[in-house]
């Protein structure tokens, strides 16, 4: 590992990965082994890629909040330990192949995602406007740089101690329409983004989602991230966010039944699998 400093609310580590910083495309995630060789948390924690850059043949850095004993025992982790890490995972966000008008939405430290996605919309000539948001100023990730790559970033906070007060879900409709944006690219809560996707489809815009669903593997083999998303064929499916995801059309997921198996799904007692030739 090289650093590790605290960013406000957060915590942000750096560590030399050079396999994983070739392989990265922005949306893509890690899968960390917490509490060192002899603990009992045997599950890895996943976390988006915040940040990969040249240094030391190739660095890469994560960002996360302290909510349990897995985040904790890594917010005391200093230069020079190791870690256990997996990656890069999962399946990158769509990227648009001609210039168009991009406003990217994160809540809390899920906004830590979305500045590789911004980096690579503007290397291909897109506009790209910011919502970010939290409960208070110091659980705004990225303000500064978000700040630095736009003119006129969108900040929002919960309790007013950072630009406007309310949710990021409540201004993204005024920017949407003041840039005439063409899609629109999210990442937080699961509220969050299911909030926004309603915005984008009363809008008719497409939005693409990074669900933040929790991940015991990170490759597909526990089916603890399942979530219902609506096919191209108009079948929902019980779909894993580690391997199909965690990059989703937002207006596919069903995100009124997540945490749950519905009634209508492929295999479900609704006869799903009846529907379809």
């Amino acid at each position: 590992m090289l650093t590790t400093r605290q960013v406000d609310a957060y915590h942000a580590l750096t560590v030399l990965a050079p396999r994983i910083a070739e392989g990265f495309r922005p949306g893509h995630f890690l899968a960390v082994a917490v509490g060192g060789p002899h603990t009992s948390m045997l599950t890895r924690r996943a976390f988006f890629i915040h940040d990969v850059k040249p240094d030391y043949g190739g660095s890469v850095e994560f960002v996360f909040a302290v909510d349990g004993p897995g985040t904790a025992w890594l917010a005391e982790r200093r230069a020079r330990d190791t870690l256990d890490l997996v990656g890069p995972l999962g399946r990158p966000f769509p990227l648009p192949r001609d210039p168009v008008n991009c406003v990217v939405v994160g809540d809390e430290y899920g906004s830590a995602m979305l500045f590789p996605v911004a980096d690579a919309l503007q290397r291909r000539g897109c506009r790209v406007d910011f919502v970010l948001g939290g409960a208070s100023a110091d659980r705004v990730f990225g303000a500064k740089r978000a700040r630095r790559m736009t003119e006129t970033p969108t900040l929002t906070t919960e309790d007013g101690s950072l630009g406007v007060r309310g949710r990021v879900t409540d201004a993204l409709p005024g920017v949407i329409a003041d840039v005439r944006a063409d899609v629109v690219y999210a990442c937080g809560p699961m509220e969050t983004l299911r909030r926004a996707t309603a915005v984008a489809v009363e809008f008719d815009i497409p939005i693409q989602v990074a669900v933040e669903e929790r991940m015991a593997c990170g490759i597909g083999l526990c089916m603890t991230c399942v979530l219902p998303v609506i096919g191209e064929d108009g079948v929902t499916r019980m779909v894993r966010a580690c391997v199909e995801g965690p990059a989703f059309r937002g207006e596919r997921v069903r995100f009124d039944d997540v945490g749950t198996i519905p009634f209508d799904a492929l295999g479900a007692p609704g006869g799903g699998s009846r529907n379809v030739s």
